[in-house]
């Protein structure tokens, strides 16, 4: 089968179009033959070595949508079942295998595109709007980086929850269009956010901040956050630590909360299925889409992650097979 495989960190280049084997299931796995795979952010962090020490050769991908093609004995799949899953050893193949704890059926309404978008981060933003954040109708919540493509998500999940003042923070102006389309309030630069938060909550502060970007626009939404407010850091795309000090806590009555849908998989799974499957039901429904910005072919996959670090897009990246 093809693969994409990484034998050393570095640049896009490093990322070859080969030929390998199959993978064989164990028990409780599922072999699937790919249809399409996302490509996330995490990717470009664990190419270029920002992710730990590489066990190379190693495929990068966080999720797939594809056919299951093969399975253990006493599976509750079937071959020939339209599912999305979390692989095991990385996604950019044309085959890949799979806890069955981690794969979860998808109906035929459903197209695999959509359904490629969606596992990584719909999974993850509806984990962090509805059981992190715990987020209210009446609160005011800021989502930092809010065109790509969780931000997406937690936009329209906020605004399918009815809350009423969604604050979107993007990086260029240009992309403010694209997310007050998907719900947002108010549109803002990372520059700019803090002088916002505080005119439109009469200088109490946000109730909720979702930041993936960490460094300087933690430090910021510190200065923002209101009394008794939650600061939920899943990320670090900025490649850079923020400073929490205790001070930023206790007297104020806040908090900080982290999550890793990737650390939920490895150490809880089972947490994942009831989400999965309001998830799918509202894709199915068309009550959330994500726009697809480009989809390349298997072979394309260094141009697709040259997109990604552009950060000139808007909504998810995807490759073929």
């Amino acid at each position: 089968m093809k693969a994409i495989i990484q034998s050393e960190f570095g640049d896009a280049d490093v990322l070859s179009y080969s030929e390998i084997e199959i993978p064989k299931i164990g028990d409780a796995e599922c072999l699937i033959k790919v249809a399409y795979t996302s490509v996330n952010y995490a990717d470009i962090k664990k190419r270029i070595g920002n992710k730990g020490k590489g066990n190379f050769p190693l495929i990068l991908g966080l999720d797939t949508a594809g056919t299951i093609v093969e399975v253990a004995p006493d599976s509750p799949f079937s071959i020939g079942d339209r599912v999305i899953a979390f692989p095991k050893g990385g996604s950019y193949a044309e085959y890949v295998s799979a806890n069955e704890k981690l794969v979860f059926k998808i109906p035929d309404t459903l197209s695999f595109e959509q359904a490629a978008a969606m596992p990584t981060v719909s999974i993850l933003s509806y984990m962090l709007l509805h059981e992190i954040g715990q987020v209210k109708k009446t609160d005011t919540i800021v989502i930092h980086s809010a065109a790509g493509g969780v931000g997406s998500m937690l936009v329209q999940l906020a605004r399918l929850s009815g809350v009423q003042h969604i604050i979107g923070t993007v990086g260029k102006k240009d992309k403010e269009n694209y997310v007050k389309k998907l719900g947002a309030s108010i549109v803002c630069t990372y520059e700019t956010f803090v002088e916002e938060v505080f005119k439109i909550t009469n200088n109490q502060g946000a109730n909720i901040i979702f930041d993936s970007v960490a460094g300087d626009v933690t430090s910021k939404s510190l200065d923002c956050l209101a009394l008794y407010g939650t600061l939920v850091q899943f990320g670090n795309s900025s490649g850079k630590t923020g400073l929490i000090k205790t001070s930023d806590v206790h007297s104020s009555c806040r908090n900080i909360k982290g999550f890793s849908l990737g650390t939920t998989r490895k150490h809880n799974p089972l947490r994942l299925a009831p989400v999965a499957e309001k998830v799918i039901e509202l894709f199915n429904s068309k009550q959330l889409s994500l726009p697809i910005a480009e989809i390349f072919h298997l072979k394309d996959a260094a141009a697709a992650h040259k997109l990604i670090e552009s950060r000139n897009y808007e909504g998810k990246v995807l490759l073929k097979f």
